[in-house]
């Protein structure tokens, strides 16, 4: 028996690499991409266990759960972590860079989220990284939630280490994640070392075994399925526009926020500005004496498939996140959403008004 999924050519280290090359066309970069085989976890990790170390002074910007775990993997090689901490609701500053890096001149490494999808939140890199760069460190970006629904420029920014995943925004598989390396990444790397040699984190193996070899024998058997649907992902981007599919998520952002504040029963936006709120995904605060978990699993209950979750951990119970990325990043899954969280509210005997949230979908989504 044939099947589409099996029996397939094996994937030869030229399409690796022409996949690549697209991933770098998608992020206007230079640098060098590196494909890994795993989650985007995978180079998250092994681009801080690979650059930093007992000698690295590190400036953590924590606007969510996983500038929490960049902290936590750098004290783990024995970096120095000063942690700068902006409320979950809002942004980090540049303003805010620039002080902790004049009070910590020993600084030579600054970690950021782009988009935090957890906390609903993004914050304003190219700000950022102009600040980074005056001071000389070298500069982490995790990008995952980004990239596909707002510009993610690495060289324009100053970006040495800029983390890729599939699974939002682009709308592609979980199961592959890139990487984006400058040469003061590459320097740092081969002279730390603790930097991981011959194992799954190892970023360096990969330069030596694939990219100074000139791309012409994969390291190990690549993932094949989940490389065939990142090419497809790429192909599909291309072929409408990374500009289209970035306006795609900026109006259902637009339009959930809108219809929220529109519906009523109490639900507000989570993050206060619009200017700090993430493109990603909208989270949005529940109202006094209603539990978000609750409230996200009966509006569930009509129709499984809407893009709604509670927040992680303690913002289970206040938080709301409406997921409007990659196929969901559509005025049908706004407006779908928006009718069972009405509808939930309602149950609770709280005020809503249904056509109103409508209409406003409708204006705001431009």
């Amino acid at each position: 028996m044939t099947h589409p999924f099996l029996d397939l050519p094996p994937l030869t280290a030229a399409r690796f690499a022409a996949v690549e090359d697209r991933v770098a066309r998608l992020l206007g970069t230079r640098q060098d991409v590196v494909i890994m085989q795993g989650e985007a976890l995978l180079p998250l990790e092994g681009a801080i266990r690979g650059t930093a170390g007992p000698g690295t002074t590190a400036l953590n910007v924590i606007t969510g759960p996983y500038g929490q775990t960049f902290g936590n993997w750098l004290r783990d090689c024995g970096a120095k972590v000063v942690d700068l901490s902006a409320p979950f609701h809002a942004a980090a500053t540049a303003d805010g860079v620039r002080a902790a890096l004049a009070e910590h001149p020993e600084i030579d490494f600054v970690s950021l989220v782009h988009a935090e999808a957890a906390t609903g939140n993004t914050n304003p890199v190219a700000e950022i990284g102009e600040v980074v760069r005056a001071h000389g460190a070298l500069f982490y970006l995790d990008a995952v939630a980004s990239v596909g629904a707002e510009p993610v420029l690495p060289d324009a920014w100053g970006v040495d280490l800029c983390v890729i995943g599939a699974q939002k925004a682009m709308g592609g598989p979980a199961g592959v994640s890139a990487v984006s390396v400058s040469e003061r990444a590459w320097a740092r790397m081969a002279a730390n070392p603790g930097a991981p040699r011959r194992s799954y984190l190892s970023l360096l193996d990969w330069k030596e075994r694939w990219i100074d070899a000139g791309r012409t024998a994969l390291p190990h058997a690549p993932a094949q399925l989940e490389m065939l649907a990142l090419q497809a992902c790429l192909e599909r981007i291309e072929s409408v526009g990374l500009d289209t599919v970035m306006a795609r998520h900026r109006g259902a952002a637009r339009a959930v926020r809108a219809g929220a504040a529109a519906l009523g029963g109490g639900l507000e936006p989570f993050v206060h500005e619009a200017a700090d709120a993430a493109p990603v995904a909208t989270t949005l605060r529940v109202p006094p004496g209603v539990v978000a978990s609750e409230l996200v699993a009966r509006a569930l209950a009509s129709d499984p498939a809407l893009p709604l979750a509670a927040g992680g951990g303690a913002l289970a119970k206040e938080m709301i996140r409406v997921n409007h990325y990659g196929a969901d990043a559509t005025v049908a899954a706004v407006h779908g959403s928006l009718a069972a969280l009405g509808a939930a509210l309602a149950e609770r005997g709280l005020t809503v008004d249904l056509a109103a949230a409508r209409d406003a979908v409708e204006s705001a989504r431009g």
